[in-house]
């Protein structure tokens, strides 16, 4: 082969030697960090417009997927994992915003509903920011923000310890005479 065309080749062949670093999915980067993740820390799915927190505990992944199927995909990690199990909360004026407020609120709830059941607990939105607020100094918080435009859907899992509870540390303290 002659210079000329080596070289043609290896112009050719620079797009794909770029030193550009690699996309991984949002999910990726979810799923490499769940393992890192204990009590105490939490994960938010949240809609478009939920603000971009600065804390530095606080981690922002953008999910550029359908809310519900991101919502489900988290909730169906954490499930899984071996290590932890959620407190799961949602905005409290959720509840009271109906079609006339936000056309397509009804079907977004149902879906919330259908993925999280009955284990969500309903909290002034403000009350949670300010939980965040506060664990994001200490603890690592994830916010995963997706492309929905309909207020207060954001969902928020507080993780706790799977294999120990609150009855076993009470036994731990009093054998330890605390």
């Amino acid at each position: 082969m002659n210079i000329k065309k080596l070289l043609l080749l290896m112009i050719a062949g620079l797009p794909l030697l770029s030193c550009a670093p690699k996309q991984t999915a949002w999910s990726d980067e979810f799923e490499s960090m769940l393992p890192l993740l204990g009590h105490r820390n939490w994960i938010v799915v949240a809609d478009m417009a939920y603000p971009l927190q600065s804390g530095d505990g606080i981690t922002t992944i953008y999910a550029d997927e359908d809310y519900l199927d991101v919502l489900a995909k988290v909730k169906g990690a954490i499930d899984a994992a071996p290590h932890v199990y959620p407190h799961i909360w949602r905005d409290r004026e959720l509840g009271f915003i109906d079609e006339s407020l936000m056309p397509g609120i009804d079907a977004t709830k149902a879906g919330i509903e259908k993925v999280l059941g009955p284990e969500a607990q309903s909290v002034d939105h403000e009350d949670l920011i300010k939980r965040l607020d506060e664990a994001g100094k200490l603890y690592k918080v994830v916010i995963i923000k997706t492309p929905l435009t309909i207020p207060y859907t954001t969902v928020f899992f507080e993780l706790d310890c799977d294999y120990w509870n609150a009855d076993k540390a009470a036994i731990l303290d009093q054998k330890m005479g605390r």
